[in-house]
């Protein structure tokens, strides 16, 4: 009966289904060439089409490649294949029943971007039956550049996935420091060892002077994100900031803290940007919760500053300050993280607002144990400390903390 059925199928509709699925996988981020279509078309005349899950497990057999592949073809396979009703179609010769529906699932890794490439589908076919208008916008603001400035917060669907695009894509390049490790050189201090073994190797009579000098290399990076309610929006796309550098470096470590603290540095480095955050949120127990900073302060000095605080690294200490804790526990803490590092500069998205003054107490117990005080709200704020750490010089340069507590009395 189940042969029956499948050789009732028409040939033609699987292998448009298929092209037009592997094209959405491609869209979507996935290595899905000609040689693939060819090799999945053939797999499923081979292995025929009983379920659903068999056509899963055929097709993932053949687009998924990689680890990090699993997660887009996942909710690529759900969304498309449901869509377009091919399976049911086909079972349903066998079951007049059809399958009862579950409960709606909560959204997955990797399905903003799957949902995009249907979107951009659709709206190219749209594009070819619209007719074209012609729009003078001599005297018009870029849209680009209202992105840039516009707040993290007031986004919408869809210039959040744009911004997070762009801060994924931003690269860092810090000036780099003088370790205490030395190297071979051409010039530099005289290297007694390689000199004494080079003069032996020619008989002793010539003395071929050797130099060694110290090495350079960039700084760590490390990142405290504080995760209550009041910043929860701003870590979310910041995190998407710390994803692309981790990418790029392996030495940035990035800790979330509300009212306790997490080591995310391991799960921001998966491929998949989705995955990665998934993977966040699913290991923080405390997200839009309460924050301690005092608290959270005290546990990284205490377990974790001697493993990830090596090499005079940057702290980006990202948090509005606003604390729950006594600020001489806060103070105390600030101090000793500040003589841990190289450079503390503190990232506030309050610094949005014109009128920001540095009143509360526990701003004023941090602001004199940072480098740095700078915004954090938007793309351009972003893009201006990219700068700063490379040693670019900027317009819109920030006020120094002492000034920030100056002005506030």
């Amino acid at each position: 009966m189940t042969t029956a059925a499948q050789t009732e199928v028409p040939h033609g509709k699987i292998v448009d289904n298929i092209v037009h699925f592997a094209r959405t996988l491609r869209k979507a981020g996935l290595p899905a060439g000609p040689s693939s279509v060819v090799d999945a078309v053939r797999a499923v005349e081979v292995a025929g089409i009983t379920n659903r899950e068999d056509l899963y497990w055929t097709l993932h057999a053949v687009f998924v490649r990689k680890r990090e592949h699993r997660v887009l073809f996942d909710e690529a396979f759900r969304i498309y294949w449901q869509s377009r009703g091919l399976i049911e179609k086909m079972l349903a010769i066998l079951s007049p029943v059809a399958p009862p529906r579950g409960k709606p699932e909560k959204p997955k890794a990797g399905q903003t971007r799957v949902s995009q490439a249907f979107q951009a589908a659709k709206e190219r076919m749209s594009e070819q039956t619209k007719p074209e208008v012609e729009v003078d916008a001599k005297f018009t603001v870029s849209g680009k550049e209202l992105l840039q400035a516009k707040d993290f917060a007031q986004m919408t669907a869809e210039e959040v996935e744009q911004a997070k695009q762009a801060l994924r894509s931003l690269s860092l390049t810090m000036d780099k420091v003088r370790t205490r490790r030395l190297s071979p050189a051409a010039r530099g201090r005289i290297d007694p060892r390689r000199t004494l073994k080079a003069s032996m190797r020619a008989g002793g009579d010539i003395i071929d002077l050797k130099f060694r000098k110290a090495q350079e290399k960039r700084p760590p990076l490390v990142a405290l994100c504080d995760i209550s309610g009041s910043m929860s929006q701003y870590t979310r796309l910041l995190l998407h900031f710390l994803h692309g550098l981790s990418e790029q470096r392996r030495d940035v470590h990035t800790f979330l803290f509300g009212t306790r603290l997490t080591n995310v540095t391991r799960q921001l480095r998966m491929k998949d940007p989705d995955e990665a955050l998934e993977a966040c949120s699913a290991g923080v127990e405390d997200w839009s919760g309460g924050t301690r900073i005092a608290t959270a302060l005290h546990e990284f000095n205490r377990v974790w500053s001697r493993r990830v605080l090596s090499g005079n690294p940057t702290v980006l200490l990202i948090t509005d300050g606003l604390e729950r804790d006594t600020d001489e526990d806060l103070e105390r803490e600030m101090d000793r993280l500040h003589r841990s590092c190289r450079h503390l500069i503190w990232l506030n998205p309050l610094l949005r607002f014109d009128g920001f003054q540095a009143k509360a107490k526990g701003i004023r117990a941090m602001l004199p144990h940072v480098d740095e005080f700078r915004a954090a709200h938007s793309l351009n704020a972003v893009e201006d400390l990219v700068k700063a750490l490379a040693g670019t010089s900027i317009e819109r340069g920030p006020k120094a903390p002492k000034d920030w507590l100056r002005e506030a009395g």
